[in-house]
């Protein structure tokens, strides 16, 4: 167990989830689903299961630090790695591979994003084994999800078929990013296409020796670093090459270019809670399909909703089919739930128009 680490990646704002999620408060530092803890804490606490509590690293933005201390109080100042700028996962992974190489050589990684919902956690924490196992023998792994649904939202994950349909370990032949409803269908319809949950497993020195293939210029700045990681100096180093790191992502970055990727089939009631819609399939529902999360909500003659308001708040709602409804932060937002992915419009013109910051 002390040479495995797990990495929390906890910098994202998670604006579709506004007006709930901001920039001050992004959803994995919010109770989404009533439950008590927060999402990053739930993912914490799943991946102490995983990894000793002193080898969870937690890479987030600098905004963020006195949160994610506050939340997570078992953790040391030093397991906080803190980001001056917003650059996508792969400089955000790349800081954590490099610190981790410097402290210990042998290390596997775990990496997972603050905000996913997972309902089986003794499945997750047997696939997880199953993907270390691989890891040792040399491939960058990550955990394919059995898709449900043909889902525009999500990255697919095609795997070459085998002889041995027992294993659910399979190579990976191609990586597919949020296809167009008709292709989501022929996906799910062929059978050899996963979700790509975003979840990785590797050992550091398979992940830094893709990135130096893949990113040499981001491998660069980090390797130069080498000899800050640990010390004093590290913060420093970091505030100065962060902003010119390339923003990238890990999947379009490194694993869509990596030629020894595997992938294992997973099934353990996962969810990105990326939307407000994504939410709605995991909450209670009443007799007409509402799900609602306040204490003094009404619905009248309403079906199909998701409704979140302040426990505090009176809301009446009549006539209403297929609607998110969410108040938060003196903010009310009603839109079609067909509509969601124009949130992000939404923000990006309230913002525009210095209606909100």
């Amino acid at each position: 167990m002390k040479d495995r680490y797990c990495i929390i990646m906890a910098g994202g704002i998670g604006s579709r989830f506004w007006p709930m999620s901001t920039s001050q408060l992004p959803k994995q530092f919010h109770d989404v689903l009533g439950t008590g803890k927060t999402l990053i804490q739930q993912t914490f606490d799943r991946l102490t299961k995983v990894c000793p509590v002193e080898n969870i690293l937690i890479v987030t933005n600098q905004d963020y630090f006195d949160l994610t201390k506050e939340q997570l109080p078992a953790l040391k100042d030093e397991q906080i790695l803190t980001e001056p700028a917003r650059r996508n996962t792969a400089p955000c992974i790349a800081y954590a591979a490099y610190k981790i190489r410097k402290e210990n050589p042998k290390a596997s990684m775990v990496v997972a994003p603050a905000d996913h919902l997972i309902l089986q956690e003794a499945d997750f924490i047997r696939t997880v084994e199953i993907a270390l196992e691989q890891a040792q023998k040399g491939p960058l792994v990550t955990l394919g999800i059995k898709p449900s649904r043909p889902d525009t939202g999500y990255g697919y994950i095609q795997f070459e078929e085998d002889d041995n349909a027992a294993t659910e370990v399979k190579t990976v032949k191609t990586f597919t990013e949020k296809p167009n409803l008709d292709l989501a269908k022929e996906f799910l319809s062929s059978g050899d296409f996963y979700w790509n949950s975003g979840i990785f497993i590797w050992t550091v020195d398979a992940i830094i020796k893709e990135i130096e293939e893949s990113l040499p210029e981001t491998a660069q700045l980090f390797e130069e670093g080498n000899d800050f990681y640990g010390t004093d100096k590290e913060q420093e180093y970091i505030q100065k090459i962060y902003p010119i790191c390339t923003s990238i992502s890990i999947d379009f970055g490194v694993m869509e270019k990596a030629q020894n990727v595997s992938v294992v089939l997973s099934d353990f009631g996962w969810s990105d809670l990326g939307t407000w819609g994504s939410l709605y399939t995991h909450l209670p529902h009443d007799d007409f399909g509402n799900a609602v999360v306040g204490k003094g909500v009404q619905l009248y003659d309403s079906e199909s909703c998701i409704v979140r308001t302040p426990h505090e708040k009176t809301v009446v709602l009549q006539g209403l089919k297929d609607y998110i409804v969410v108040e938060s932060n003196n903010v009310l937002l009603v839109c079609q739930k067909q509509e969601e992915q124009r949130i992000k419009e939404f923000v990006a013109d309230l913002s525009k128009n210095k209606i909100i910051k």
